[in-house]
């Protein structure tokens, strides 16, 4: 029988020593929507509660600390909290990185983010962008850990140098397997940073273990990190769905199912997944695909009947060992190029304040993967053979990083 799980922000509530170096310092929280204890208590109304600690301000990431900002580059405004009556500053607003009077406000930043397990997730260049300042203002980073909801696979292109962006943090692959705190110990090492920096480490995670994988299913309730974020099949998924923000395609956004299936009005989905099955059926393992119809009620194709696919990674069909949603998904781009030669696949609009680099390149952080896909001789042995170095170098390279094994 195994004990039951505790995140860093329940452990740091139930024991005093691990709370007695924040005596006397004053405290900041970086924390969206689902920064919440085992009770459902929002991190910071639990934490502004500890007689012995000292809340001076928050920090809310894309989205906002309430998590109310529905889609990308909507910005969230700096605020005074009216309960607690501290600044609420926004590191997707004016800014990406903390100000020096920002900085200023606190001695040590608490960071309780749950993380998608994604490079894109852009909680993690966050995290990356204030232990750049926190190194350089003489301040402490805590990571009070979460788990990783996709677990310890590692999968897709790693991003190459000057790829660098919002959404590509450093030399990651798409899906990376570590959680937020022990990112956070990689960063560090990868950047040289000099930084006082603690993970408060989770209890009883247990990554490989059925039938959560990463999450703990029937332990802890699901809360949406982000505004499209709405279960842990999105959170399986999301590694190769996340491609979908840099095609012409809807990603399901306007449905109640986004991240999890893609479509458009103008695609038999029947021919595609035909296609996907017998161009590369050992990409396909570990899931399920399903024709569907759906009709966004906003963002792209909104009001149309869309024709698409849902890939279902939950129940008999997931297998966690053997599921890819990167190649699934890269796939599918590679079966609609095959039978649509010249479909406008790929999206040309500014994503995530980039907007001399096509989002589909900063999305993988190089343009291989969309070349691959445009090369009608290009095998799906070809994108495994530029894909499986990365990965497994990336395996090796993040072993020291791992604080649960």
């Amino acid at each position: 029988m195994t004990s039951p799980i505790q995140f860093g922000i329940d452990r740091l509530l139930a024991h005093p020593d691990l709370r007695r170096p924040l005596a006397g310092r004053r405290l900041a929280l970086l924390a969206h929507p689902a920064s919440v204890t085992a009770d459902l208590t929002h991190s910071l109304d639990a934490l502004a509660a500890c007689p012995d600690l000292k809340l001076s301000a928050a920090f809310g990431p894309q989205h906002g600390i309430k998590g109310d900002k529905q889609d990308n580059m909507v910005e969230s405004p700096d605020f005074i909290d009216p309960q607690h009556g501290i600044p609420i500053f926004s590191l997707y607003g004016e800014v990406r990185r903390p100000t020096d009077a920002m900085m200023d406000s606190f001695d040590v930043m608490l960071v309780d983010l749950q993380d998608l397990g994604c490079r894109i997730y852009t909680f993690i260049t966050t995290l990356r962008y204030v232990l750049e300042a926190a190194a350089k203002h003489g301040k402490s980073v805590w990571v009070l850990d979460r788990p990783n909801p996709a677990g310890r696979p590692v999968e897709g292109l790693t991003l190459r140098d000057g790829w660098e962006s919002f959404v590509g943090a450093g030399p990651i692959p798409m899906r990376h397997g570590l959680t937020l705190g022990e990112l956070g110990q990689w960063f560090i090492d990868q950047l040289q940073l000099d930084v006082d920096y603690r993970v408060i480490e989770m209890q009883g995670w247990q990554p490989d273990v059925a039938p959560g994988y990463g999450w703990p299913l029937g332990e802890r309730t699901w809360i949406n990190p982000s505004p499209n974020a709405p279960n842990l099949w999105m959170a399986r998924a999301y590694a190769g769905t996340v491609m979908l923000e840099g095609t012409t395609l809807s990603e399901g956004r306007g449905t109640t199912r986004p991240l999890e299936i893609f479509g458009a009005p103008d695609i038999d989905a029947q021919a595609i997944i035909a296609d996907m099955q017998a161009l590369a059926p050992h990409w396909l393992k570990g899931c399920k695909l399903r024709e569907i119809w759906f009709e966004p009620t906003f963002h792209k194709h909104a009001g149309q009947l869309n024709h698409g696919v849902q890939i279902h990674c939950e129940g008999p069909y997931y297998d966690h060992a053997a599921f890819q949603p990167w190649r699934v998904q890269a796939l599918a781009f590679k079966a609609i190029r095959r039978r649509y030669p010249d479909y406008p696949l790929w999206r040309d609009f500014g994503y995530e304040y980039e907007f001399d680099r096509l989002a589909i390149d900063l999305i993988n952080g190089s343009p291989l993967l969309r070349e691959w896909v445009d090369d009608p001789a290009a095998q799906p042995a070809d994108l495994d053979a530029q894909a499986q170095p990365d990965e497994a170098a990336w395996q090796e390279a993040r072993r020291r990083f791992l604080l649960y094994r």
